[in-house]
């Protein structure tokens, strides 16, 4: 299956689950959860969960779906998609609960471990980006849709990054990894995928994530940074791999706006 038969129709399902997620959001009242791995669920991730996967299974009933939300399954079943919808309902749900507006929904299609196609949508901005491996990135705001790139730095300007972080996450840890950041500028934004956008559409140079994620964080911002210009790589610079392992979870990691800058010195390597 190609990619372009179903972006449409993809975005129109990220952008029917971000409505729901908007409307519970706005109403303010949601049931929230701790699940075993100790991070939090709300019923906007289930009410999201629901409708992408409805969806997805009618849009492309051969290709199966893992989510955030239903990713009990061991690799003995998942080494044999060759092809695979990567799912977060609702990325940034800690933002959510905290009212900051700063969430979004990823859709991801995968191919042979790399994704392949890519959709991030934040329901309060209602802004859709998105990616075509081979055809650009795209950022889409209401009715104007312009192709994003990120910012490609010489080497003289790599003492003054702008280095996107969590609100929920100490900024002078992130500091720390870099050897010179006396000079780098903080971006301060919510979910994890929001922010690899920033790097994506040239508003931030670099964006450090310390910690645990799922590799459904992870797979459309790859491609859609990749698209644009810029790469997604674990801390020691290997790029992240995906559905190899029967851990779904990600290493740290490190979104580079320009990849020819030497990360492993400024990362002190």
């Amino acid at each position: 299956m190609k990619p372009d038969a179903v972006i449409e129709q993809a975005i129109n399902i990220a952008i029917e689950a971000g409505v729901a997620i908007r409307k519970i959001y706005e109403q303010g009242d949601f049931e929230r959860e701790i699940k075993s791995d100790n991070t939090p669920v709300t019923s906007a991730d289930i009410a999201a969960h629901e409708i992408i996967c409805a969806k997805l299974a009618k849009l492309t009933p051969d290709i199966p779906i893992l989510s955030e939300e239903d990713a009990d399954i061991p690799l003995s079943v998942r080494e044999t998609w060759s092809t695979y919808w990567l799912v977060d309902p609702l990325d940034g749900t800690g933002e959510f609960i905290a009212g900051s507006g700063d969430f979004s929904v990823i859709i991801a299609l995968v191919q042979h471990n790399r994704p392949i196609m890519g959709i991030v949508y934040a329901p309060m901005s209602e802004v859709c980006y998105y990616a075509i491996a081979g055809s650009g990135a795209y950022k889409r705001d209401g009715i104007h849709e312009t192709r994003i790139t990120s910012t490609q730095l010489a080497e003289s300007e790599q003492s003054h990054l702008r280095i996107a972080v969590s609100r929920r996450q100490d900024p002078q840890k992130v500091l720390n990894l870099f050897t010179d950041s006396k000079d780098c500028e903080l971006v301060i934004l919510g979910g994890a995928a929001l922010k690899s956008c920033l790097v994506a559409e040239g508003q931030a140079d670099c964006y450090v994530r310390l910690g645990p994620t799922g590799e459904w964080d992870t797979g459309a911002a790859q491609i859609i940074v990749e698209e644009a210009g810029g790469a997604l790589i674990d801390i020691d610079l290997h790029p992240l791999t995906y559905n190899e392992r029967d851990t779904l979870e990600n290493p740290n990691f490190i979104v580079v706006g320009t990849e020819n800058l030497p990360w492993n010195v400024l990362l002190g390597k």
